[in-house]
């Protein structure tokens, strides 16, 4: 018998799989955008208010951006581990797990980009006798909307590629069959994690041509695909 190691032509075995199962890929992978989806918009619920208020206040700089660094060094199996103990083995599970991962972009983004709009702009704003919501509305959320969207997109991409942990705690998706060679063989693990790479990019695509259709022609080229670096920007008084 030969051994169910990685060889060559493991590649071209993962894509006979997935030619071959195409109702069990379609399921698992509709599974996989349900789990994703789920968490993107709990993550959004809480991360874009809390970013944009801070960016807002000038506030909390310290507060937003070692947040950001705490979710990068954060490892997301402990994270289902401890949930382990509140939501057991479920779907819940993996999603506080995703959202633990996912918030701390999103507020990081939306906080620089609101904090970093033009002061000039605000304080035309206010000449004209803009209420702080207005100013906030219909000044600072437009010019930050591209960079605050840059997050989404760095968090959609987290979630994406680390829901595959749903796996290990019955959360399905395609997970299920990456945790399950000796159900699905090493074609089947390889063909699923392709799957898995092929879904972020086509996700991260769509969402680069919405976040290219939100910013303005003259700030096209200049707005980062993923998450900006902080690490130069001034602390907010």
């Amino acid at each position: 018998m030969i051994a169910d190691t990685f060889r060559p032509g493991v590649f071209v075995d993962a894509v006979r799989f997935v030619a071959d199962n195409p109702g069990l890929i379609l399921e698992k992978t509709l599974e996989h955008l349900e789990l994703s989806l789920i968490a993107i918009v709990i993550a959004l619920v809480i991360g874009v208010p809390l970013g944009v208020v801070l960016g807002h206040l000038h506030r909390g700089s310290f507060l937003a951006i070692n947040l950001g660094n705490v979710g990068r060094a954060l490892p997301s199996l402990a994270v289902v581990a401890f949930g382990l103990a509140i939501f057991g083995i479920s779907m819940a599970n993996v999603v506080f797990a995703l959202v633990v991962l996912a918030v701390p972009p999103i507020v990081t983004n939306a906080f620089v980009a609101v904090d970093g709009v033009d002061p000039d702009a605000v304080e035309a704003g206010r000449g004209m006798g803009m209420s702080p919501r207005q100013v906030l509305w219909r000044i600072e959320l437009p010019i930050a909307l591209p960079l605050l969207f840059s997050g989404v997109r760095t968090a959609s991409l987290y979630v994406i590629a680390t829901a595959t942990l749903a796996g290990i705690v019955g959360g399905g998706g395609l997970g299920d069959i990456i945790v399950n060679q000796a159900s699905y063989r090493l074609a089947g693990v390889t063909g699923a994690a392709l799957c898995v790479s092929a879904l972020a990019f086509t996700v991260d695509a769509l969402l680069a041509a919405v976040q290219r259709s939100m910013t303005p022609p003259g700030l096209r080229g200049r707005i980062p695909s993923l998450e900006p670096d902080t690490s130069t920007r001034p602390a907010a008084v």
